[in-house]
């Protein structure tokens, strides 16, 4: 299950090489950022959310599976996650995210618990 946390959902409307950088994030219960980066490496795909004052500034890492919709005219993405599970995940850590498999694993069971 947690494979299918790194990538984006067909049905999310996102298209592989389009930068999400700036995009607008909101949660099911309101807004919570904006995307500072993305990738979508086939298997390890997420954005990088910089919440800004809302939580203090802290960045977190969001795997692609939690994202249900990308809306490119307004310059949205939808996740399936509330505003508590995203200001309670674990801290995003800048070294870690690209090369530590326990980092991702981490971020995969955390965002993979609870979800509908």
């Amino acid at each position: 299950m947690t494979d299918d946390m790194w990538s984006y959902n067909p049905a999310s409307h996102y298209t592989p090489g389009t930068s999400l950088v700036g995009f607008k994030v909101e949660a099911s219960d309101g807004s919570i950022g904006k995307v500072d980066e993305d990738t979508d490496e086939v298997g390890a795909s997420y954005i990088v959310v910089d919440t800004g004052p809302w939580i203090f500034g802290k960045e977190v890492l969001i795997p692609a599976g939690t994202v249900v919709r990308v809306d490119i005219e307004e310059k949205t993405i939808n996740v399936n996650l509330t505003k508590d599970q995203i200001k309670d995940s674990p801290e995003y850590d800048k070294d870690k995210h690209r090369g530590d498999a326990a980092y991702r694993d981490q971020l995969g069971q955390y965002y993979g618990r609870d979800r509908g």
